[in-house]
């Protein structure tokens, strides 16, 4: 058993033995209860020590993966159910969504950036520096509407965007998904009707759903929501509000042109709704970027905000920016249903904020990802996909196979160990579609490649597989 050990690489060598086995059950389709080499071989073949390649099988035998019996050696354990199945993220099934899979599926439509890409030192830092002072922010509740060091620094850089704001009228929330429970909560009842667009991040259509609110959907178009068809849409209904993701949209990587933005403003003004604004990729920002709240607007649009994609979704700190009166009611509800936010996850944002350090990461970070999206449409255009949009920016591109054929592609990714997150969890109504949400920041993975290929035009997935050595 050729484990292919790189012994130059960061991960630990007894991580890459678990990869390494875990990829061959998944590729050789093995029986339950086929035995594996023995430990002193695999050692011998790899020029490992025994004690590593122990370790490695005790660690899958803990998974679920393998089975120990006393003088029988280690064998392939039977399969797992909690992984079947399309992976998205916000999955409620079994929670998979939020585990590490253990067969180490690359999950290609993930939200977010992979660990390798994280730079945890300087959070390190942060935490010491708070820890250090700020014993306070250790014990204590956060105030009401948020730790005001947070909320000057989320001034400053709302300023920066051109975004006209106070400090009083910005809300710290604990991540986007917080801001727009508040919102939903605070501004809707069950039988109103908002206009959400589609595709979009089907964790909102849920949200809203759950609390009985009428969907009406706007399809998208690379430049924004479909004018004509909103305004089609508002002769017929009086919606509450408007939801949209005006940069690097999620799950299509496109962005709002100012035209649909100006137009839409004034169907906001002629018909009286207001306009929910989600900018989590915000920071991700290019120059010829346009937000609705940065554009006059008579306080008819709320922006709403996070650090969890592009800092750490572990802190779970976002924020909100609306008028004086909606951010009182807010805050009220906030402190109803939870006495407020972390203090000690708003004082470490503050602090890698008023450092400059996370400045230098989002430069970084943008660099890094715009260098992998243009990387990635030239191997998509190569392979002939269809690609809804060529983002400036962000971590989403919104593709699929030209000669779609929907189960083969799931039979391919199955067999390469990716896994998708498929266009019916990006619809409000589940409608099944070929595209996919791709998240560029995995998409140079050989396994992601090697899927790319496979469903190119005439190429066979075993042809793939043997030239990828996959």
């Amino acid at each position: 058993m050729d484990l292919g050990i790189d012994r130059q690489a960061l991960v630990p060598v007894v991580q890459q033995i678990i990869s390494a086995v875990a990829q061959w059950i998944r590729m050789s389709g093995v029986s339950p209860g086929t035995r594996l080499p023995s430990v002193r071989q695999v050692a011998l073949d790899n020029l490992l020590s025994q004690s590593s390649v122990i370790e490695a099988f005790e660690r899958m035998v803990a998974q679920g993966l393998l089975v120990s019996k006393h003088g029988s050696g280690f064998s392939v354990a039977q399969p797992s159910t909690l992984y079947e199945g399309q992976w998205y993220e916000g999955a409620e099934r079994e929670w998979g969504a939020f585990v590490d899979s253990p067969l180490g599926e690359l999950k290609l439509g993930c939200g977010w950036l992979p660990d390798a890409w994280r730079e945890s030192d300087d959070i390190s830092y942060a935490i010491r520096e708070v820890t250090r002072t700020d014993t306070a922010g250790l014990f204590n509740y956060s105030t009401p509407l948020g730790l005001p060091a947070l909320r000057e620094q989320v001034f400053k850089r709302l300023s920066r965007i051109h975004i006209a704001a106070h400090q009083d009228r910005i809300l710290i929330t604990a991540g986007a998904s917080h801001a727009q429970d508040l919102l939903i909560r605070t501004l809707l009842k069950a039988g109103d009707c908002v206009v959400v667009e589609t595709p979009g991040y089907g964790n909102l259509y849920r949200q809203l759903g759950f609390h009985g609110v009428q969907l009406l959907q706007v399809p998208r178009t690379p430049g924004g929501p479909d004018i004509p068809a909103l305004e089609a849409l508002l002769q017929q209904h009086r919606p509450k509000c408007l939801f949209v993701n005006s940069l690097y949209h999620n799950p299509t990587g496109s962005s709002l042109s100012r035209t649909v933005g100006e137009r839409l403003l004034a169907l906001a003004q002629r018909d009286n709704f207001l306009i929910i604004e989600e900018d989590v990729l915000g920071d991700l920002q290019h120059p010829s970027c346009t937000r609705l709240s940065a554009l006059p607007h008579d306080d008819r649009v709320i922006y709403v905000a996070s650090f969890s994609k592009t800092l750490s979704s572990a802190l779970r700190v976002g924020y909100l920016s609306a008028s004086a009166a909606i951010i009182a009611q807010l805050a009220s509800l906030k402190t109803l249903t939870g006495f407020g936010t972390s203090r000690f996850a708003e004082s470490v944002v503050a602090t890698l904020l008023a450092n400059g350090t996370y400045r230098k990461w989002v430069q970084r970070l943008r660099k890094r990802l715009n260098t992998q999206m243009t990387a990635t449409l030239q191997v998509l255009e190569d392979e002939e996909w269809e690609v809804f949009a060529a983002p400036a920016g962000g971590m989403f591109l919104w593709a699929r196979p030209r000669a779609g054929d929907p189960s083969r592609l799931q039979a391919c990714a199955r067999r390469l160990g990716v896994l998708l997150s498929s266009g019916a969890l990006f619809s409000p109504t589940s409608e099944p579609s070929e595209w996919l949400r791709i998240n560029v920041a995995y998409a140079d993975d050989q396994r992601a490649l090697a899927l790319f290929r496979a469903m190119g035009p005439a190429r066979s997935t075993s042809t793939i597989l043997k030239t990828t050595g996959v």
